[in-house]
C-alpha cells in the first residue's frame, strides 16, 4: 500500500507554524487501491531525481517539448527542482499547476500533474505525466491518469480535460485512449532542435462519468479548495454548470 501522506521532516499539523495551515496543498492526497498522488516534500526530491536519472523514456527520442532529460547532471537536477519550486511559488487560484508525485508501495515512481487557468469560470484542466521506465508496462500510467481525472471531475467539478502527445509517442497515446480521451486536432510543437506533430486530446465530463471509478479517494481537498477555485470557501467543490441543453450533473 502506498505510504502515508504528510509524513516528512518539518511537517507540523494544522495547529503548527510550519505545516499544513499555511500550505494546505500538502494535505491533499488522491489515492487508489494501487497508488497515491500528492505533492512531494523537498526531502523527496532526491527520489524523484533518481527516477529521472534511471530513465523515463528512450534517449533516442523525447516525449517532451522541453527536453529536460537531455541535460547533464547536475544541471538536470537543478532545473527539475527549480520547476517544482516554481509551480508552488507562482501558484494562484487563477493559474495553478499541481505537480503530484506518484507513489507505489511508498516508493516514488513518477509525476502526474494537472494545471489550469481561470478554472473557476472555464472549468477546464490539462494533464501531463511521466513514469520511470522500471514502472512502465504495468498499468500504473493508466491508473495515475484515472486518479488525477477523478480529482478534476469529482473533486473540482471540471467540465473537460485536455492532454497531448507527439504523434510517435505510442504508449502515451494508448494510455489516453484507454481512459477515454478523444482526438482534438493537432499542432506543431518544439522538440529538441526541431518541431514535430503534437496530437491534442480531450475528454468531456459525460465521457468521464460513463467511465468513472468508485474506488478512488480524495483526502484533504476541502482545506485547499479556494487555492484551486477563485472565490470558493471551505467545503465541497460546487457542482459544475451543465452544458447548454444538458441535464444538471453533480461531481
Amino acid at each position: 500500500m502506498a505510504g502515508e501522506a504528510g509524513a516528512g521532516p518539518g511537517d507540523v499539523g494544522e495547529e503548527g507554524t510550519t505545516g499544513y495551515a499555511f500550505w494546505p496543498l500538502f494535505a491533499l492526497v488522491v489515492r487508489t487501491p494501487r497508488l497515491e498522488i500528492r505533492l512531494p516534500r523537498e526531502d523527496e526530491f532526491g527520489s524523484l531525481l533518481a527516477v529521472i536519472a534511471a530513465g523515463i523514456h528512450d534517449p533516442a527520442t523525447t516525449p517532451f517539448t522541453v527536453p529536460f532529460t537531455d541535460r547533464s547532471s547536475p544541471e538536470r537536477e537543478r532545473e527539475s527542482a527549480q520547476w517544482w519550486w516554481r509551480q508552488r511559488s507562482e501558484w494562484t487560484a487563477e493559474k495553478w499547476n499541481f505537480t503530484g508525485a506518484v507513489f507505489v508501495d511508498g516508493q516514488v515512481v513518477g509525476v502526474q500533474d494537472i494545471n489550469a487557468e481561470r478554472f473557476a469560470s472555464v472549468r477546464s484542466v490539462h494533464t501531463g505525466s511521466w513514469l520511470g521506465l522500471a514502472s512502465q508496462g504495468r498499468g500504473i500510467g493508466k491508473e495515475m491518469r484515472q486518479a488525477i481525472l477523478h480529482l478534476a471531475f469529482a473533486g473540482l467539478g471540471a467540465q473537460e480535460a485536455h492532454s497531448g502527445a507527439f504523434f510517435d509517442n505510442a504508449p502515451s497515446l494508448a494510455t489516453s485512449r484507454s481512459v477515454g480521451y478523444e482526438p482534438n486536432g493537432e499542432m506543431r510543437a518544439p522538440r529538441r532542435d526541431g518541431v514535430a506533430r503534437m496530437l491534442n486530446l480531450r475528454m468531456d465530463r459525460a465521457t468521464w462519468e460513463a467511465r468513472r471509478r468508485t474506488d478512488i479517494e480524495i483526502v484533504g481537498l476541502e482545506g485547499c479548495l479556494e487555492m484551486f477555485i477563485a472565490g470558493a470557501g471551505p467545503g465541497p467543490a460546487p457542482a459544475p454548470a451543465p452544458a447548454p441543453g444538458a441535464a444538471p450533473v453533480t461531481p
